[in-house]
């Protein structure tokens, strides 16, 4: 553990990540602000300080930045449908931003949080490692955006002294989840199981990428050589796609998935819903995608040896205690408590 109190500035503070990354920061003893758009409660109730802004402003992100020590940049606009543009502010100018001021005012660490998805190719990858190649087919904005985005931050990195890590976080989960098991539990009734395979995927118990990022600071701290190393960080655990599904609806009180189609039929489906929603502008995004489809029925697990070598990384929380709290945060959710 580090005695050095430090500043610390956690971009997208209030989001799923952002609060487990802060308030693990807190509890170490430093003194952290959270940069977003809106101010939460709990994030009061930790003693944090609120900075509201744009980070696609560079203003905003200047003001934010200003007298930190460390920078956590975890904000991002996640999915698979909308206009490149949103992504693009986002994810990529708003890492240029993050950067810029990082280097201007001398911040001495940037823990850059990234996605696995800028190497996906839509075909399996059985512990594929750090020496994997980005994608040469990006099949969504944000796959682009990001991978733009840590385009910023190794430059920046291999010609301008910055230090910084990027951590590629893959399928966290947990409580206080936006995304993913809201999406699951939502549509239980209309998901099937896509291809005849059980495919092993990787996730991310949300504790356990709070824990990595911690780590990757405090490895970085001691060891500057570590700067422009990308990680996949993982439960290390990886397990057949519809048993993670299945877990959670049942972590929810909700039946099993057990219906089936082929994979190239939901991809299929997946492409005539993309077409309509274009020709359309129609609001929100489709319940299918090709990238979806792709996800749901390829094998997708990494090699974390480079994490736990270099970071110290150890999962925290297993998935199976990691889906127990899981399904003790959703019962207190449906009851109102």
């Amino acid at each position: 553990m580090m005695s050095e109190s430090l500043s610390i500035l956690v971009t997208g503070g209030g989001g799923f990540l952002g609060f487990a990354i802060t308030e693990m920061l807190v509890k170490k003893g430093h003194a952290v602000k959270s940069f977003s758009r809106g101010t939460y409660p709990e994030l009061d109730a930790l003693s944090v300080t609120q900075i509201r802004g744009d980070i696609s402003n560079p203003d905003d992100v200047d003001r934010a930045v200003q007298g930190s020590d460390v920078v956590f940049h975890v904000a991002a606009k996640p999915g698979v449908w909308g206009k490149y543009d949103d992504y693009y502010n986002t994810n990529t100018l708003g890492t240029q931003n993050v950067v810029d001021a990082c280097l201007k005012h001398k911040v001495r660490h940037l823990i850059h949080t990234s996605s696995p998805s800028v190497v996906f190719t839509a075909g399996d990858m059985e512990g594929a490692d750090e020496s994997i190649p980005y994608t040469e087919t990006f099949h969504t904005a944000y796959i682009k955006t990001k991978k733009l985005a840590e385009d910023i931050v190794l430059s920046a990195v291999r010609d301008k002294g910055l230090k910084a890590v990027i951590l590629r976080p893959h399928l966290i989960w947990g409580p206080r989840d936006n995304h993913l098991v809201p999406r699951v539990i939502s549509r239980a009734k209309k998901l099937v199981k896509v291809g005849k395979r059980n495919n092993l995927v990787d996730t991310l118990y949300i504790d356990n990428g709070a824990h990595a990022h911690v780590l990757a600071h405090e490895a970085l701290m001691r060891d500057p050589s570590l700067s422009g190393r990308v990680y996949f960080i993982t439960n290390g655990e990886p397990r057949p796609m519809w048993d993670i599904i299945n877990g959670i609806l049942e972590a929810g009180g909700l039946p099993p998935i057990t219906r089936a189609l082929p994979h190239r039929v939901v991809w299929c489906i997946g492409a005539v819903m993309e077409f309509v929603y274009t020709l359309f502008c129609l609001p929100g995004e489709p319940k299918m995608t090709r990238f979806v489809a792709d996800e749901l029925a390829t094998v997708h697990w990494f090699d974390i040896s480079a994490a736990k070598r270099d970071l110290g990384y150890e999962p925290l929380v297993s998935i199976d205690e990691g889906l127990r709290r899981l399904g003790e945060w959703l019962k207190k959710g449906i009851r109102g408590e």
